[in-house]
């Protein structure tokens, strides 16, 4: 009877292992490979990122919000013209050269909203640059290697039935958990790129407004949230690597369950970070 006992926790016992080392295994093989594509997502622009959602906006934005631009660049063109009029005395006190200076204006703002997206493509362009050179800097890997799978497999052979049933359960607790942070990291880095279609397709409304000194803080804030959206994939680079060296400093011991909540409480500390990534480079540059 002892002997079929014995066969049968054997049996169970060689489950659980095999259960546990396949959720090991597995377990962070969606994070790792959703890092793995920060550095080439984020150090995408957006023309190159999707180029059919970026000549989508960008037709729309030309066909649309173009020409509602073009009557906010007329208004505030007519309101500086009668500006310029009532702060000489009516002309009273009249000088030739101030229409010179509103042609000027003019001419600016008009030149600003026919290049809005090759401006807009600029900012990108220089983050991208500062992005691919920092992933050239922070390295390392975010996976658990072979050598620290087999320590883990042979100290599991050495423990008995019941931890290894709880930690089956833990194991497999943390592998759903990961699940869910890989798809928040996805919404993260997607989110951002969404975001940045979104804030260029209204580019020339913002853009129409530097023909005056008092409704040019719309654009100048705008250009500061471009600028903002831009840089924070630089941010996201420093928390991936920032997550790399954490990682890599996990020793998988005997204490099996404290590296694992380790390495998920590292992940879930990732996650909040980058949804702070875009407050922090909003607040750097001073956009609202």
């Amino acid at each position: 009877m002892d002997a079929i006992l014995t066969q049968i926790a054997d049996w169970l016992k060689g489950l659980l292992i095999d259960g546990i080392m396949s959720n090991l295994s597995g377990m962070f093989d969606s994070v790792n490979q959703q890092v793995s594509d920060v550095a080439t997502q984020v150090g995408t622009t957006p023309a190159n990122f999707s180029p059919g959602v970026f000549g989508l906006v960008r037709n729309v934005s030309e066909s649309v919000i173009i020409p509602i631009a073009g009557l906010i660049l007329t208004f505030i063109a007519c309101y500086e013209l009668i500006q310029l009029i009532i702060d000489h005395n009516n002309l009273a006190n009249f000088e030739t050269w101030i229409f010179f200076k509103w042609v000027f204006k003019t001419f600016v703002a008009v030149l600003l909203i026919t290049n809005t997206f090759n401006i807009t493509m600029a900012i990108f362009d220089v983050a991208q640059h500062v992005i691919n050179a920092s992933a050239g800097i922070i390295g390392g890997s975010t996976a658990i290697d072979a050598s620290a799978l087999e320590s883990i497999e042979e100290t599991l052979k050495e423990m008995e039935l019941g931890p290894l049933f709880g930690l089956f359960l833990q194991s497999f607790v943390v592998q759903l958990c990961s699940l869910i942070l890989s798809v928040l990291i996805f919404v993260i880095v997607y989110g951002r790129m969404i975001e940045i279609y979104l804030m260029v397709s209204l580019a020339p409304i913002p853009f129409a407004t530097f023909g005056n000194r008092e409704q040019s803080q719309i654009g100048q804030n705008y250009l500061r949230s471009l600028a903002a959206l831009g840089f924070q994939g630089f941010l996201i680079m420093i928390c991936i690597g920032i997550y790399a060296v954490l990682v890599q400093t996990v020793a998988f011991s005997d204490d099996i369950i404290a590296s694992i909540w380790a390495v998920m409480g590292y992940t879930v500390l990732l996650c909040f970070t980058l949804f702070k990534t875009g407050t922090l480079a909003k607040s750097v540059f001073s956009a609202h």
